[in-house]
């Protein structure tokens, strides 16, 4: 059985699609097509079924999946205990702590995969660095910046406030609501000063740095929370998210390299990975 076949059969059920498979494996959408149609027919079998979002296993994809992620880890696992030990290339990555932890692990496992000679240390932004994956609002006039995610921004409610009944959320809704302040984020500090303006007070329940641990407390009933709408955290089926119907909030999130330097190996991998992960 093919080894590339089934890594591109992974990467379409992860990815729930054919061409975000193939903007992941780096080849055309007719390749990883051709490559699912021959596994199909080797098996015998369909192994995904197509609608208009992409497409999902059939029960004999879902079935192979966990053979096929198996199989490929015990093959690098078989390469990784012949290959020769490599010097290790030290390399330090600056990142936002409101990235996301799921975005963040996809990021640094294809990262890490693409560079398997490097010793990765990541640091805050704000810290020298050979690469940082941050903002635009954190970005220095002598940095390159190749934008990765446009993320808006949603109020994240426990389902038990009154606030949740609400289709859309006004800016005089939030007077006295309990509030859980995550910082840095500078989504909050424009909301901050646009309340400031308005006279408009939130009661401050908690003061924490992640996005993780702003979720987790919305979902435990203590506040509410303004979160970027990233994809891991909508699927939360506990916790309501409202927009704001008086500001729009966004952010670009990207990779920052130094200005005017020859790219070293580790930063070019970086640059290339932009590309899969925009959005």
């Amino acid at each position: 059985m093919n080894l590339r076949a089934l890594g591109y059969f992974v990467a379409v059920v992860e990815r729930g699609s054919i061409s975000a498979a193939a903007k992941q494996c780096y080849i055309s959408q007719p390749s990883i097509s051709a490559a699912i149609g021959s596994l199909e027919t080797e098996l015998n079998t369909q192994l995904f079924q197509r609608h208009g979002k992409g497409v999902s296993p059939t029960d004999a994809g879902t079935r192979l999946y966990p053979l096929a992620k198996r199989l490929l880890n015990e093959s690098k696992a078989i390469q990784a205990l012949f290959s020769k030990p490599e010097i290790q290339v030290p390399f330090k990555l600056g990142l936002i702590r409101s990235l996301g932890v799921q975005r963040m692990s996809m990021l640094l496992k294809d990262f890490t995969n693409a560079c398997p000679d490097m010793d990765l240390t990541l640091v805050e932004p704000s810290e020298d660095a050979d690469a940082k994956i941050i903002s635009t609002c954190d970005l220095s006039s002598n940095e390159n910046f190749l934008p990765m995610w446009h993320d808006t921004y949603l109020l994240a409610i426990p389902p038990a406030f009154s606030l949740s009944l609400k289709s859309s959320i006004n800016l005089g809704d939030l007077q006295q609501q309990a509030f859980i302040h995550r910082a840095p984020c500078e989504a909050l500090t424009s909301l901050q000063q646009l309340l400031d303006m308005e006279g408009i007070k939130m009661q401050i329940r908690a003061r924490i740095q992640t996005v993780e641990y702003a979720v987790g407390l919305v979902a435990a009933g203590l506040g509410i929370a303004l979160v970027p709408a990233i994809p891991a955290i909508l699927e939360h089926k506990d916790i309501v998210f409202r927009p704001l119907a008086d500001i729009e909030l966004k952010r670009t999130v990207g990779l920052a390299l130094p200005f005017g330097q020859s790219h070293t190996e580790q930063q070019k991998q970086l640059s290339n990975l932009c590309d899969k992960y925009s959005n």
